[in-house]
C-alpha cells in the first residue's frame, strides 16, 4: 500500500473513492494518504461515509465534490463541519452534487464526452450552486430545457474489491454503484483487494470483472482494507467503530487522539487488525453463507 500511494498519489490531485456507496470504502488506502502527508486533495465520491471526514480532519483536503459527507450511522461528520463552518484545520471548498449527478459526471468522463444531458436537479439549489451544472436547449426541440453536468475525470481512482489477479482485473459483487464508470473516468487506478487470485479465476467469470486490468496501475493485497465498511462475502460492517468514532471525534482534540491511535501509529493493515483484536476481527467475518449458483459459460 505504501508503495502504491507513494508512486501514484500526489499533492493537489483529484481522487475518487467510496464508489460503492456504503460498501467497500477504501479506508486502508485513505489512511496511507494521511500517513504520507498528502495535501490539497480534491475528493470525489457519492457517499464517502467517514473516510472523507478523516482526510479532511488530517488536513489533506482542499475541496470536496460529493453528494454527502458524514457518518452514515450517526449523522454528523465533525471534521467536515469544523472545516466548513470554522475553517479548522483549514478551509475546504464544497461543491454539491446529488448521487445521480455525480454518477452522470463520472459516466461522461468514462465515455470521453464533455457532459451528460439530464433533467435531474433542474430548479434546485444544487443546480444554482454547482459551477459544473448548466442548462441548455435540446438540439432536437429548442423549447425543451435540459441540464448539463460536466464530465469528471479524476486524477486517481482508488477501489476496494473482493478479489483481483496480479494484472489488476477485479471481481466485484454486491453494491457496485458508480465503480465501473469511476474506474473508466480516472486517469490512474489503484485497486485494493481482499484476495489475490490466479488469472484463471477471474477469466472463469468474466461478467463479474467490473474493472479490467488494462485500466489498473497498481494492485494492493490488503484484507480488511475496507474496515469499518463492509465488503460483501469477506467483512461485515463494524457498527461499534462508527459509534466510537462519532463519540471520540466531537472535538478537534478528540479527533487528533483518534488519528494517532488508528492511523499515525499503525504501520499497515496487519497492524491495524492487531489493534482491533483477533476476536473482533473474527466476529466481523462472514457468519451466514449465501453462495451464488455456479454459472456455466460453455457452448
Amino acid at each position: 500500500m505504501a508503495d502504491a500511494i507513494r508512486a501514484h498519489a500526489r499533492d493537489g490531485m483529484s481522487i475518487v473513492m467510496g464508489t460503492c456507496m456504503e460498501q467497500k470504502i477504501p479506508f486502508a488506502a485513505g489512511h496511507e494518504l494521511i500517513r504520507q502527508g498528502r495535501k490539497d486533495l480534491t475528493l470525489v465520491g457519492p457517499i464517502s461515509d467517514i473516510l472523507f471526514d478523516q482526510l479532511v480532519g488530517a488536513g489533506c483536503v482542499a475541496r470536496v465534490m460529493a453528494a454527502w459527507v458524514g457518518n452514515v450511522m450517526m449523522g454528523s461528520a465533525y471534521n467536515f463541519r469544523r472545516a466548513v463552518e470554522e475553517k479548522i484545520p483549514h478551509p475546504v471548498e464544497v461543491i454539491d452534487y446529488s448521487n445521480f449527478t455525480i454518477a452522470l459526471a463520472l459516466h461522461a468522463g468514462g465515455l470521453g464526452i464533455p457532459y451528460m444531458p439530464t433533467r435531474t436537479i433542474l430548479g434546485s439549489d444544487i443546480a444554482k450552486r454547482n459551477p459544473f451544472y448548466k442548462t441548455h436547449s435540446s438540439p432536437f426541440n429548442p423549447s425543451d430545457t435540459l441540464g448539463a453536468i460536466a464530465a469528471l475525470t479524476p486524477d486517481l481512482g482508488i477501489f476496494h474489491v473482493q478479489r483481483a489477479d496480479a494484472n489488476g482485473s477485479c471481481h466485484i459483487w454486491g453494491d457496485l454503484a458508480v465503480t465501473a464508470d469511476a474506474a473508466r473516468s480516472a486517469k490512474t487506478v489503484i485497486v485494493v483487494a481482499e484476495e489475490i487470485v490466479d488469472t484463471a479465476v477471474i477469466e472463469s467469470d468474466p461478467n463479474r470483472t467490473v474493472i479490467p486490468g488494462f485500466l489498473v496501475s497498481a494492485v494492493v493485497h490488503a484484507p480488511f482494507g475496507s474496515h469499518p465498511s463492509p465488503t460483501q462475502g469477506y467483512v461485515s460492517r463494524d457498527h461499534r467503530h462508527y459509534t466510537d468514532y462519532h463519540r471520540e471525534t466531537k472535538t478537534r482534540e478528540g479527533f487528533l487522539r483518534w488519528l494517532d491511535t488508528w492511523v499515525m501509529n499503525v504501520s499497515d493493515r496487519v497492524a491495524y487488525c492487531r489493534l482491533l483484536g483477533a476476536e473482533r476481527v473474527k466476529s466481523l467475518g462472514v457468519n451466514e453463507l449465501h453462495p451464488a449458483t455456479p454459472t456455466e459459460f460453455g457452448y
